[in-house]
């Protein structure tokens, strides 16, 4: 018996109005919100479909860690085309803003000059507040890599906490020199 990862063995469900497509090692998820296309199998690896699941099968022992990887990345396709993916990022700092202005976001950040991060497609931007970004999209990796790409133009300094950061970061103040 060829052995699968445990995150593998359990059944893939596929929400109704969702449909898989698999081309080579290239599977194409299309959903309400969006239509995503990742390179998620490996030789060896398939997914089978049957009415509303999807299982993982693999054809020797090499591959159990294969396996629970494609099932993960399925299951992020899917849930990116059902609900999305969001990323908070907040502004602390005096004068530290961010708006909005299209597909560009325009940042404020202490430099001399304004920072303009254009989105790739797949990803929208909003500014709920001047000190609010929210990353949206249906592709986690994209979504992630671009909230991560605004946080590096001023990430957070470790003596005031000024900087862009995730909202759920914590940032460790260190204490300042003594004389």
């Amino acid at each position: 018996m060829v052995s699968i990862s445990r995150i593998a063995k359990l059944p893939i469900s596929i929400p109704a109005g969702v449909t898989i497509a698999v081309d080579g090692n290239t599977v194409t998820v299309k959903g309400p919100k969006a239509t995503v296309s990742k390179t998620v199998l490996v030789e060896g690896v398939a997914i089978v479909e049957s009415g509303n699941e999807a299982q993982i099968t693999v054809q020797n022992d090499g591959l159990k860690a294969a396996s629970g990887t494609a099932a993960a990345l399925l299951k992020n396709l899917i849930l990116g085309v059902t609900q999305g993916f969001v990323k908070k990022l907040e502004l602390v700092g005096v004068g530290y803003r961010a708006q909005v202005q299209g597909k560009a976001l325009n940042l404020t950040l202490g430099f001399s000059h304004p920072i303009v991060f254009t989105a790739p497609e797949g990803i929208t931007l909003e500014t709920p507040s001047q000190t609010e970004i929210l990353v949206k999209g249906a592709d986690k990796d994209l979504v992630g890599l671009c909230a991560a790409a605004i946080r590096r133009y001023r990430p957070p300094e470790p003596y005031k906490g000024k900087g862009v950061r995730y909202a759920d970061e914590t940032i460790k103040i260190k204490e300042t020199k003594k004389k």
